[in-house]
């Protein structure tokens, strides 16, 4: 299993077995935690911390022991019986052995084999969809840091141009009317800090509780601002036969189509005869010599020919067999939509980055031109200020959404497919307080 995760997340996965594991993972978690915290280094701590993964890593073991019994005859059965009078006593004993399930232990461990590879695949899909989740939870913790920041930033220049414009307003130099205007403001900038330090915290707790970390260990230091874009997107290529070759429930779904085959198999060997037991008897009377011999058990097919089992495996394999079919439709399906939010955010977050906050930029130095030449107010320039605010939150949530539609891409092409991404709006222009 780790083989599939190291492949698909560049990570391995292993369930700690042991104190002398279980200290070592202890002894990489703490110190993977006491460094900035990168997205790598938070899949890695969700790897080795997480309760629910480790919860489902552990049904590999029921899966394996489940193996190792259908590889092991049933044990005999042993009867013995007694029976005395007229002055005489006969005992008879007899031991059975199984001879169906002999016959067919190499056919059920092929079958448990393959529902322990299933279960391989169910613990690396899990791992795969935390790992994600994670890394998602990681870029939502940091840009929401990031705006709480820059709020804050907004908040102190809000109060400040209130304070000014109540100055202003005593000495007679500002109306009524621009001086509330100026308050609403401040008052608006601090009810939206409040707002945005809230936004941090629960996406600091929602990775938190991915990283399965408490206590002292929620203490983790975050980076002040998300990657930078890379200089190219990725390019689809044949990003859909990846996807068939990769999908982990792809691989589930033809691996349990198989299984049903091979139990289809089973059904009809015992469809007739599923109960054959075969053993040694040896009987003893009072006076009489011991006597020895073998019985057979055998069901008669009477009344119940298997048919009815044989019919519903044959169902179940082709309920298999489609269901099989539309998990490669859907994969298909995913990994062009995820592809289409991928490539759609990079070019937003590029646009941003490399066109409106430029020319926001030009504009507030500018604006600050003219202010400084005596061509336009303090206000005016707050104003100017204010306008950016939505511009630059704007180019914060782009960044982010490119880096959680990166990690749906490779979702879709490697574990179960990404979420559905629907591309919003940017933030609304707030409403600049007008010119004086």
């Amino acid at each position: 299993m780790s083989s599939m995760t190291i492949e698909r997340i560049g990570q391995d996965i292993r369930l700690p077995r042991g104190t002398s594991a279980e200290s070592e993972a202890q002894a990489e978690l703490s110190a993977l935690l006491k460094q900035p915290l990168t997205a790598d280094h938070a899949v890695r701590v969700a790897l080795l911390n997480n309760r629910g993964l480790r919860a489902s890593l552990a049904e590999l073991g029921v899966a394996e022991a489940d193996l190792v019994q259908a590889g092991r005859m049933s044990n005999p059965s042993f009867s013995f019986g007694r029976m005395s009078g007229g002055g005489e006593t006969e005992i008879e004993r007899s031991v059975m052995f199984d001879l169906v399930g002999l016959v067919t232990i190499p056919l059920r461990r092929d079958i448990e084999g393959r529902r322990f590879e299933s279960a391989k695949l169910v613990a690396a899909t899990e791992a795969v969809r935390t790992a994600a989740d994670t890394r998602k939870a990681w870029f939502n913790a940091v840009a929401a840091a990031q705006s709480a920041r820059y709020a804050e930033q907004v908040r102190e220049a809000a109060q400040a141009s209130a304070e000014l414009a109540t100055r202003m307003a005593k000495v007679g130099n500002l109306s009524a009317l621009d001086q509330a205007r100026e308050q609403a403001f401040s008052a608006e900038a601090t009810t939206q800090l409040a707002r945005a330090r809230h936004n941090a915290t629960a996406a600091r707790e929602q990775l938190a509780r991915l990283m399965g970390v408490w206590g002292e260990n929620i203490a983790f230091q975050l980076p002040d601002r998300l990657p930078d874009l890379p200089s190219a997107p990725r390019e689809p290529g044949n990003i859909e036969s990846l996807a068939m070759q990769q999908r982990l429930d792809v691989q589930l779904a033809k691996l349990g189509t198989e299984a049903t085959a091979r139990a289809l198999g089973l059904s009809k060997a015992t469809g007739f005869v599923n109960v054959l037991e075969a053993g040694y008897v040896n009987s003893s009377k009072s006076g009489e010599p011991r006597e020895n011999g073998y019985e057979i058990e055998l069901a008669l097919p009477l009344f119940d020919w298997g048919g009815a089992r044989v019919a519903k495996a044959q169902a179940l394999y082709m309920q298999s067999v489609h269901r099989t079919a539309e998990t490669a439709i859907s994969a298909r399906s995913q990994v062009r939509e995820a592809y289409s939010a991928y490539r759609t955010s990079y070019d937003v977050a590029k646009h941003y980055r490399d066109e409106i906050v430029p020319l926001r930029k030009k504009i507030s130095e500018e604006t600050l031109l003219r202010y400084n030449g005596m061509l336009m107010s303090v206000f005016e320039l707050l104003a100017d200020a204010r306008a950016q605010i939505n511009g630059v939150n704007a180019a914060i949530e782009a960044q982010r959404d490119y880096w959680i539609a990166d990690t749906d891409l490779q979702a879709a092409i490697n574990g179960t497919g990404g979420a559905t991404v629907r591309m919003a709006g940017g933030a609304s222009d707030a409403a600049a307080a007008p010119a004086h």
